[in-house]
């Protein structure tokens, strides 16, 4: 048995997260996560990948997703906090992500505006349709919303702590957790719980690479693939700048995927919608093997 530690949703795809206590996972994940994406005016999505400072950009969505805030990290040449009102109902324009055609209702020019001056390149908002009916890959079918695959990242501290401990070994030091932006972060009961083979699996660095089928709460997930990283992992998300080589290039050492790239974490689609809280017990229904 493990337990979730950290609950973290992203209700605009590329900017900061928000901290949870509880939430409701839907279909496409925790409630908003990525259901707004900052685009060019080509309808082009951004991410921290060429824009490192929507990191600073820090939204957050009210519970209903009527209303969706805008602010900045470090407020900047009196860049204010941006008060918006979701529209649902405007018309819908073509938006790409990594190549796909989907489909955005456009937020108004206010919102345009306020991305475009801090961001320094003319952008749009744009939120996910009520009839986005994406079809994401993997082992388990799913959807989601702006998200870059699967609705759910799940991530041990136990595969961080490793991370570390490796990364040591080259002088460089620790990163936070945030890097590799999560939505359920999980680690070990206090007390040790014990799994299969009397093993407190939460511990084992990468355990979550094994999880087929998991129930959290009110709710049940099924493993799609692996995550695999990209250069969004060396943004600092405090300074909204691009750091070092690491932690790509400790986790190339130890971490290549045999498709390519290197990998750190697991996704997951949601097989069965429900509440989800800090301190809910991860109760694994089905392991298989590490892919490789």
């Amino acid at each position: 048995m493990a337990a979730v530690v950290e609950l973290i949703t992203y209700p605009v795809k590329g900017c900061g997260g928000t901290s949870v206590d509880s939430t409701h996972l839907t279909p496409a994940g925790l409630a908003h996560d990525r259901s707004f994406m900052v685009v060019s005016v080509d309808g082009v999505y951004r991410t921290q990948r060429r824009d490192p400072r929507l990191a600073l950009v820090r939204p957050t969505v009210s519970v209903d997703g009527s209303r969706l805030t805008l602010a900045a990290a470090e407020p900047e040449g009196g860049q204010g906090v941006l008060h918006l009102d979701v529209t649902t109902s405007a018309p819908r324009r073509d938006v790409d992500l990594f190549g796909a055609t989907y489909q955005g209702i456009d937020q108004g020019d206010d919102a345009a505006a306020w991305l475009t001056d801090f961001l320094g390149t003319p952008s749009r908002l744009v939120r996910v349709p009520p009839e986005h009916d994406r079809k994401t890959d993997g082992l388990t079918p799913g959807t989601s919303g702006y998200a870059d695959s699967s609705a759910v990242h799940l991530l041990s501290r136990a595969s961080l702590a490793h991370l570390h401990t490796r990364m040591a070994e080259r002088d460089a030091p620790p990163l936070a957790m945030d890097r590799f932006r999560p939505n359920i972060v999980i680690d070990s009961y206090p007390e040790g719980a014990r799994g299969e083979q009397g093993q407190d699996w939460a511990a084992e660095p990468h355990a979550e690479d094994r999880i087929r089928r998991a129930t959290i709460g009110a709710a049940e997930l099924g493993y799609t693939k692996l995550a695999v990283r990209c250069a969004v992992t060396l943004v600092d998300q405090e300074a909204g700048a691009r750091g070092g080589p690491e932690p790509l290039r400790t986790l190339a050492g130890y971490r290549r995927f045999s498709a390519g790239g290197v990998v750190f974490g697991a996704k997951f689609a949601v097989v069965r919608p429900g509440k989800l809280s800090v301190g809910d017990e991860v109760a694994v229904d089905e392991w298989g093997d590490a892919v490789t």
